[in-house]
């Protein structure tokens, strides 16, 4: 086990609203949150990206922008642009879809392809690269095939879902992708992660990013249970 202080926790979360009518009000209520609560990163929209940059310029919270958001089926090269519009804007973390097709025809080499073009535009650009798997979509063969392309190409964080697919993410799937990848590559768990017992949970199995839009209850949720048991940390 593993002792974490409530800050610590908060620095997993990636904090997200990646609805289609999300409005300016809406993505400053979620910078100020972020900033209150010490939150990693927002997670949001490309077109969001230039300004939530602004919002949270002179913080550390980073800027995510969501590219071919949530089915992946555009073109390595409409990607590759959407990922470079983003970086341009301020995003300093790119999660992007698979092409789950592609995926499904056993053309490993275009998920390869795909993969490793949008990791070195997001190394030249020193921005944090995630690849978002949708495994409801997938089988746990093609779970541990993507895994292993990962491994290869070395993206920073593997992804579990959207968050828009039939299912988000399970502590049987985040344990799977880190145990293919281990420590090469790390694992994000996000989608229908609402409370504190499975954010906890997540991380014990190997995640080292939540993405949810319930962070905050979350926190106020851990928080309770560390003044209840008269501790600064929790064990993990």
């Amino acid at each position: 086990m593993t002792q974490y202080s409530l800050d610590t926790l908060s620095r997993f979360i990636d904090h997200t609203n990646l609805k289609p009518d999300a409005a300016k009000e809406d993505m400053e209520k979620l910078c100020k949150e972020a900033m209150k609560y010490h939150f990693k990163m927002v997670a949001i929209n490309q077109t969001q990206t230039k300004l939530c940059a602004s919002l949270l310029k002179g913080t550390d919270v980073h800027v995510g922008a969501a590219i071919s958001f949530p089915l992946g089926q555009t073109t390595i090269e409409a990607k590759i642009a959407e990922t470079k519009d983003a970086l341009k804007n301020g995003a300093d973390e790119i999660d992007y879809v698979i092409n789950i097709s592609e995926l499904k025809n056993k053309n490993y080499d275009y998920i390869k392809e795909e993969m490793s073009q949008i990791v070195s535009v997001c190394r030249d650009h020193h921005a944090i690269s995630k690849v978002i798997f949708e495994n409801a979509y997938l089988t746990k063969d093609e779970i541990i095939k993507l895994a292993e392309i990962a491994k290869i190409v070395k993206p920073d964080f593997i992804k579990t879902s959207t968050g828009f697919g039939p299912s988000g993410a399970t502590v049987e799937d985040v344990r799977l992708m880190k145990q293919t990848v281990g420590s090469s590559v790390k694992v994000k768990a996000a989608g229908g992660i609402r409370d504190a017992q499975t954010f906890i949970e997540m991380i014990k199995n190997g995640a080292e990013r939540i993405g949810c839009s319930a962070s905050i209850r979350i926190i106020k949720e851990i928080k309770e249970q560390m003044d209840a048991a008269g501790k600064d940390v929790i064990d993990v």
